[in-house]
């Protein structure tokens, strides 16, 4: 039996998977079974920083898996203690909660929140208001922050807590907060699998003033937005403000589960011994990873993202069969009169993997791409589409 065979035996039938199997991969290149080379624009959906097998991040991985591979958080180790102190002074944030995914992270986030505002407030500020289209993990309490209707369904019930707005309306926010009490408003500031949607400047404006009039901690998802990905380190700071509360997975190793719950001053100090852990959060293979990956995410670096962000939109701005292209850096997605998912499988068949969202087909190539694997990749979207 070949593996694709040998999968649909004992996998677990969850994923709609593409009919590829990769057997190795160098850089923003891999390469199926049969030697078939591809051009790789998901990247793992936003893990594979700098691509398959970056050198740089081979090495400092190796370094410590022949150093020692875990200790668990009953004792200290160097490369965790490293890793978050990288992360709060590229942020300003005070204190980091390792984990191993975005859900965790997630999760870690809203435990957070809600014993903040018991804290401040009493236990029954505990709702937490998410954005409609938004999505926050597969846990049940971050499927139920998760705001679409077609996770819920099959789940119920869900944990109680959570208000739903539509994102970019002012008015629906401001009344959820006039109306309930609320811990906090959990965002992000692009919606990934919600189809690469931007949250508006205004929107995002009245959020920081709504939450600095009634103490609402500010929780940033930036699993998929963070970590480089939309032209800054996070994405929040293309919108001017400091959330309390940042989450952050995917790209944050380059291809090892690892996620982190960042807090600032309010919320540095809300959890204390025994009330959250994680056995294999910080690893200590997996923060050496996220070291290589995060020192050199620099302004070089970030600048060159928006340049490639510009050089694709630009590109594609004006083919026939695109309606619209929305996102920032390089997390995009494309809009198109075909369906996405056949033009997914088209560019598959011609060597470039792309993903979708929604109506959408979806970008999200290795942030050092080199710009010839870039043109030539574009050249062959604008050729199937």
């Amino acid at each position: 039996m070949n593996v694709f065979e040998l999968d649909k035996q004992f996998i677990a039938n969850t994923y709609g998977r593409f009919n590829l199997q990769i057997v190795k991969g160098k850089g923003s290149l891999c390469y199926d079974e049969k030697g078939f080379e591809y051009i790789d624009l998901g990247t793992g959906i936003a893990v594979n920083t700098f691509g398959f097998c970056d050198e740089l991040w081979v090495k400092a991985v190796t370094e410590q898996l022949n150093t020692f591979q875990h200790t668990s958080n009953l004792y200290y180790q160097k490369p965790s203690v490293d890793l978050a102190k990288m992360l709060c002074e590229k942020t300003g944030m005070k204190k980091v909660f390792f984990s191993n995914s975005g859900a965790e992270a997630n999760e870690c986030a809203i435990k957070t929140a809600r014993k903040y505002a018991e804290n401040t407030k009493g236990k029954e500020y505990f709702n937490i208001i998410t954005l409609i289209n938004s999505f926050h993990g597969r846990t049940i309490t971050t499927l139920s922050a998760t705001g679409q209707e077609v996770f819920h369904k099959d789940f119920l019930p869900l944990t109680e807590g959570f208000l739903y707005c539509p994102a970019n309306d002012v008015n629906a926010l401001t009344e959820l907060v006039k109306n309930n009490k609320v811990a906090g408003i959990m965002f992000e500031t692009v919606q990934g699998e919600g189809g690469v949607l931007p949250l508006e400047e205004d929107f995002v404006n009245q959020m920081v003033k709504l939450a600095k009039e009634n103490d609402l901690l500010l929780i940033a998802d930036e699993v998929q937005t963070g970590n480089g990905r939309t032209g800054k380190l996070y994405s929040y700071m293309n919108y001017g403000f400091m959330p309390d509360i940042v989450s952050t997975a995917k790209g944050l190793a380059g291809g090892l589960p690892l996620g982190a719950t960042l807090f600032n001053e309010k919320t540095e100090n809300i959890l204390k011994a025994g009330m959250h852990g994680s056995t294999f959060g910080g690893n200590p293979v997996a923060c050496s990873g996220a070291l290589s990956i995060l020192e050199r995410l620099d302004e070089k670096l970030l600048k060159e993202v928006e340049e490639k962000s510009k050089y694709i939109i630009d590109s594609l701005s004006n083919v026939k069969g695109v309606k619209s292209i929305t996102g920032k850096g390089l997390m995009l997605g494309i809009e198109t009169e075909k369906d996405a998912k056949e033009i997914a499988l088209k560019c598959l068949e011609k060597g470039v993997i792309v993903l979708t969202a929604k109506n959408k087909v979806r970008l999200l190539p290795a942030l050092n791409i080199p710009m010839e694997l870039l043109e030539k990749s574009i050249n062959i979207i604008k050729e199937v589409l």
